[in-house]
């Protein structure tokens, strides 16, 4: 079973600190406890489906995503005004002379303010202030500062942007920062947000409802502990909301309201190269597994959006930023791309199944199809299972077709019979229905199966339904009562042949029940049960003291009071065929009305059709005739 793995690092590299008070919204904040050694105060866990390992990415229990006091004004803070103030600030605090130096170490309150001049300065591409500020830094507000510059790359829009980002970035890192892989997980998060809503036509508060409810879906969907799914599902909502606040800020920076703008191809070479640059800048610094969780941060929004992607948005402008994205993570060493594929498949992700098969194929790297195939259709994902089988190119239907057939999910079932099965995948598939008493599934997959085929293994598939049975045999006894072999005779033949076999390999159950309503030998016992009825019948006549006579009675009266019931349970019993049980009551009972001896020529229904030409015609069924 495929692990559900999520984008949160057990190192807590993508967390955003809490304890700030904003006045002006940030893209995220640079203050944290004052205990942070950048590594976690205490251990993380995650969930896994049921009968999986762990997955080395969780939902970090670590520190909150979001301020608790923080609040998105209406605008952006980028005024004249505000800047020529703080480059005032940037040079004349006390702070500014104090802390200079490696082992400097600012307060709380030095670091929100620092934070907030530093993002203002970026938001207004003031270059050359960013920089003086980044000299007033310690260690971890360098690391922070890290992030906003890398998060920013995703809204450049020109090479003069370009230039100025990256450089930043060298100065950054230059002067101390080393949080390499918080950066690089948080920034494949955002990059992945910011392509999904370029396709999108609704609002960003939309997005986030949007997104907030297919995450309470997926978990749904996991097994686990309902707390910790809980606790799981509020840490990514709280990180996707960020991610969307963000984007929220640098469009209304960009004058686009609260709308994501279109990047064009040479707006995306410039991201793309940014993000290249710190990749080369970070070198060795980054480790395979870095990358690894990093493509898993990319991947996971684009789940949550799937559900409202266009058809074929892996193939147009919007998807052309993730797609290099997750290019260069590959590159990096990343290798989790059959581990994403697959749970893409699973809850549908057609585009970003899309995108995978494409970077699989640009890589040389295995993906499995044939097994995504399996979770798209255990899943109903009809859409993911058509991109899997015509552009993934999977062949195995056999699996999946069998558990859908045992599942009873019709749509599959179809979808898999149209897409076409050998005779073979689908007699099996027959089986699983019957064994699990799909009967729908079952009624709908018999008249695909060859005729040839069924009489060849009309044993196997009763012996194998029977011992998969799980204590119903109603799939059984749908099959001889439809006649599953075109041929009364045969039909009956092979169900008293399993009814006298000395076979171990015979369920009990199967052969109990075979042996009671449809060998030869429940065909006599049907025969003397009609006897004896008719027996009883007589002498109610002749020594009943009933004050109603039962002779004057109209004949097609008696016939009711005699037969009804049978008439009814054979009526009941529904199909082509009836069982050898009823069928000897019912041979008996056409004999005593003077239908001669019919056996040999009928097998059922045309004796109920001679019961109902005796019986008043208002106890007659007529949809059941004939």
């Amino acid at each position: 079973m495929v692990k559900e793995r999520f984008f949160v690092s057990k190192n807590d590299n993508m967390y955003l600190e809490d304890g700030i008070d904003h006045e002006e919204p940030f893209c995220a904040e640079m203050e944290a406890d004052e205990n942070e050694t950048g590594t976690p105060a205490n251990e993380v866990h995650g969930f896994t489906s049921e009968g999986s390992e762990g997955s080395n990415v969780v939902f970090s229990r670590e520190a909150p995503l979001i301020s608790k006091e923080s609040r998105i004004s209406s605008g952006c803070s980028c005024s004249a005004k505000n800047l020529k103030s703080r480059r005032i600030i940037a040079t004349d605090s006390d702070f500014a002379t104090e802390k200079i130096g490696h082992e400097k170490k600012l307060s709380k309150s030095e670091r929100v303010e620092l934070g907030k001049m530093f993002q203002s300065a970026m938001s207004s591409h003031d270059w050359e202030l960013a920089e003086s500020l980044i000299l007033l830094a310690d260690p971890h507000t360098l690391n922070d500062a890290l992030c906003i510059t890398l998060d920013s790359i995703w809204f450049l829009r020109t090479q003069q942007e370009l230039h100025g980002v990256t450089g930043l970035i060298k100065k950054i890192i230059a002067n101390g920062a080393y949080d390499f892989t918080r950066a690089a997980l948080r920034t494949s998060f955002l990059a992945s947000c910011v392509s999904a809503c370029q396709s999108r036509t609704m609002s960003l508060q939309d997005t986030v409802t949007v997104m907030a409810q297919r995450l309470n879906e997926r978990l749904q969907e996991c097994n686990g502990d309902e707390v910790l799914k809980a606790e799981a599902g509020a840490k990514v909502q709280k990180f996707t909301e960020w991610a969307l606040r963000c984007i929220g800020f640098h469009s209304r920076c960009n004058d686009n309201c609260d709308a994501v703008s279109h990047s064009s191809a040479v707006e995306i070479q410039l991201q793309l190269s940014a993000f290249k640059t710190f990749l080369d800048l970070a070198g060795n610094q980054l480790t395979g597994k870095d990358f690894t969780e990093a493509f898993d941060a990319a991947c996971f929004p684009l789940t949550l959006f799937s559900s409202s992607f266009d058809p074929g948005w892996a193939s147009g402008i919007s998807a052309t930023v993730i797609q290099g994205l997750l290019g260069l993570l590959v590159e990096g060493g990343a290798d989790n791309v059959n581990q994403c594929f697959l749970e893409a498949s699973r809850f549908g992700s057609t585009e970003l199944v899309r995108i995978l098969l494409q970077i699989a194929q640009r890589n040389s790297l295995d993906v499995d199809v044939d097994l995504a195939l399996g979770f798209a259709s255990h899943y109903c994902k009809i859409g993911t299972m058509e991109c899997l089988v015509e552009e993934g190119n999977a062949v195995a239907f056999l699996g999946p077709l069998m558990r859908a057939a045992e599942r009873g999910c019709m749509q599959v079932v179809q979808w898999f019979v149209k897409r076409g099965c050998r005779d073979m995948d689908l007699c099996l598939a027959l089986t699983a229905a019957t064994s699990s008493s799909q009967v729908e599934v079952a009624a709908y997959l018999l008249p695909h199966v060859p005729q040839h085929v069924l009489a060849a293994l009309s044993i196997e598939i009763l012996k194998a339904a029977g011992e998969r049975s799980g204590g119903s045999l109603d799939g059984v006894a749908f099959l001889l009562h439809s006649d599953f072999l075109g041929d009364p005779a045969a039909t009956y033949a092979v169900a008293d042949s399993i009814a006298r076999s000395d076979d171990e390999g015979v369920a009990p159950d199967l052969k109990v029940f075979l042996r009671e309503h449809w060998s030869e030998a429940a065909f006599l016992d049907g025969l003397k049960q009609g006897d004896v009825h008719y027996m009883n019948l007589l002498r109610i006549l002749k020594w009943g003291e009933s004050p109603i006579c039962l002779r004057d009675l109209p004949g097609p009266l008696r016939v009711a009071i005699t037969y009804l019931p049978l008439y009814r349970e054979c009526v009941k019993a529904g199909g082509h065929l009836l069982s050898q049980r009823l069928r000897g009551q019912l041979v008996e009972a056409v004999r005593r009305l003077g239908g001669g001896v019919l056996q040999e020529v009928s097998h059922g229904r045309q004796l109920l059709a001679i019961l109902e030409h005796h019986l008043p015609p208002f106890l007659v069924q007529p949809a059941c005739t004939g």
